[in-house]
């Protein structure tokens, strides 16, 4: 049968080709190995190389790992491990300590002997050591497998994969599953004493196979400070993946015939459209880019703040925003370990217009009185007040120095437009260089002012290229709308909390990292406010159902030393 190969390079048709079920993975040629002894049996039992229904539950061992790896975790850990030898190896052994398997440094020398040959090639000493991991993880040789029954397993006909993976190479494996480190799933429930099927021991197996590829991540990064996003665009790990038709289907407006191999060059996309494809695309998102982009930050030796490790937790972080000292105070007493504060609050208190650059003197006045709190603080600034990039850096620097952990930079403008995307990611890369620890949460309002709301995906990942630590779609709260974005980004998303939109459990799932309140605490003290005072008036009884902090308890928020006098009403 006549084949033909298809290459396509444009982002919207690299995405078509990744959402079509007929364009799948196609196994490397090899002859066929024992299961449970053999790269072959691997390949075919691991969701690398696997579909449809069988990838998806596959790939949910994949998911329920990843839900109790907290990121920053294996930051510290690849951090504080042996700074020397192969980068693969100081990898696999991070996550094979977080996975809680058993002799982490041997599992990584033979994950390694894996790597070298699982995108492609033979090796007796691979197949050898795919039975010693086997063993370690305790898997009865006799189980029978799930749609593997028979001993011997046969790898697929499509020839090597030219960019071998994982091998401290310049290029990451074909495939958005292997494009980083999708921790593995440990076997089954994880619990003590459990005995773990042969497809949940391929999995774990598999994966951390592809936790090889962040080597080539970090030698891209390697002797600068570009941020993360940026090099992944710019010089991408990977720069293409490979799929083949299992029957006819027409992509990108081409007729593609089954047996057809489709070359998708991500490199080309990266060129042309700035949301990144190395993590692959919807519905196949690496569901372990968080984790993998951590653990270069660690290999790296680039500093993480308190402020940005409240980002990369298993819950994200809920921020409600206060508008002077005594809510934050009240806030912080009530355990939330960072406060933001609403530009809004911070306005309306001062008699001034939000969103209007009138509030600059305000903002830093209320920075320098809560910045030394018991809390971190993140800092609602506009727009910078500024669009001059460096007086936005010298505002973040004094900010910084008032104590401030994080700023919030938004790219709305008064009139209702938006600044050009340029402007406001030069701002950010400003900031960055004058600040390097300052958290910035980059803010596009394209769906808060419902303004060119196409653009949100490439502004975001515009902004996180010029060095945005996390980026905030106010607005939105259309649940699949949300999952779009997060599977696209590299960066923690923030949206804003809304009383009819999803709970915090539901952003949660969806993959937000921080939720932020914005001016509802505020507008909320106000309504409150309103209400205690009509309701004397009027002669109704005033709301107990949300008691007020007695005088004492108010005065005791004040810092020491400044406390006043009891008895005052």
């Amino acid at each position: 049968m006549t084949t033909h190969t298809h290459v396509l390079g444009a982002s919207a048709d690299i995405r078509a080709a990744l959402a079509d079920p007929a364009l799948v993975p196609g196994l490397p040629a090899c002859a066929p190995g024992p299961a449970g002894a053999s790269v072959a049996w691997l390949r075919a039992t691991a969701a690398r190389f696997s579909s449809g229904e069988t990838h998806r539950r596959r790939r949910a061992l994949v998911e329920a790992e990843l839900a109790r790896v907290e990121p920053d975790a294996l930051r510290r850990a690849v951090a504080l491990g042996d700074g020397g030898g192969d980068v693969r190896v100081r990898v696999v052994r991070a996550l094979a300590g977080a996975l809680g398997l058993p002799e982490p440094d041997e599992v990584a020398r033979d994950v390694v002997l894996v790597a070298e040959v699982y995108f492609g090639g033979e090796d007796p000493a691979a197949d050898e050591a795919v039975g010693r991991l086997v063993a370690r993880l305790g898997v009865p040789r006799h189980l029978p497998q799930r749609g593997h029954p028979h001993v011997t397993v046969s790898c697929g006909g499509e020839p090597p994969h030219p960019e071998r993976a994982c091998g401290a190479r310049p290029h990451t494996p074909d495939g958005p599953d292997s494009a980083r480190p999708a921790l593995g799933a440990a076997p089954g429930d994880g619990g003590p004493g459990h005995t773990p099927h042969p497809e949940e021991a391929a999995n774990l197996i598999g994966l951390l196979v592809q936790a090889c590829a962040t080597s080539a991540l970090v030698e891209a990064a390697a002797g600068g400070d570009k941020p993360l996003a940026r090099v992944i665009r710019e010089n991408t790990p990977l720069r293409g993946m490979r799929r083949v038709a299992t029957r006819a289907t027409r992509v990108a407006g081409r007729e593609v015939a089954e047996g057809d191999v489709v070359v998708l060059d991500i490199a080309a996309a990266h060129r042309t459209h700035p949301v990144p494809l190395a993590f692959g695309a919807e519905p196949r998102v690496c569901p372990g880019r968080e984790h993998a982009l951590a653990l270069a930050e660690g290999l790296l030796g680039r500093p993480s703040t308190p402020f940005a490790r409240l980002h990369h937790r298993t819950a994200p972080l809920l921020l409600p925003n206060a508008w002077d000292h005594a809510s934050a105070a009240a806030l912080a007493a009530e355990g939330f370990p960072a406060v933001g504060t609403t530009s809004l609050g911070v306005a309306a208190a001062a008699g001034l217009p939000d969103g209007a650059a009138a509030t600059a003197g305000e903002t830093l006045a209320l920075a320098r009185r809560l910045g030394r709190g018991p809390f971190l603080l993140s800092v609602d600034a506009e727009g910078g007040f500024s669009d001059d990039p460096d007086e936005v850096a010298r505002l973040a620097r004094e900010l910084h120095a008032a104590g401030a952990a994080g700023i919030n930079l938004e790219d709305g403008r008064p009139d209702g437009t938006l600044a050009p995307a340029d402007l406001h990611a030069a701002k950010i890369t400003a900031v960055k260089a004058a600040v390097p620890g300052l958290f910035v949460n980059a803010r596009t309002d394209t769906h808060w002012l419902g303004v060119r709301r196409e653009e949100t995906a490439a502004r975001l990942a515009l902004y996180e290229q010029a060095g945005a630590d996390g980026v905030f779609a106010p607005g939105l709260t259309d649940p699949e709308g949300i999952a779009a974005l997060v599977a696209g980004l590299l960066v923690p998303l923030n949206v804003l909390h809304t009383p009819d939109g999803p709970t915090l459990a539901e952003l949660a799932a969806l993959g937000v990292r921080r939720v932020s309140l914005g001016s509802l605490p505020y507008r909320t003290a106000l309504a409150a406010a309103v209400s205690v005072a009509t309701a004397v008036r009027d002669g109704r009884p005033t709301d107990h159902r949300l008691p007020a902090p007695s005088y004492a308890e108010v005065q005791a928020l004040a810092p020491p030393g400044r406390r006043g006098v009891t008895g005052r009403r």
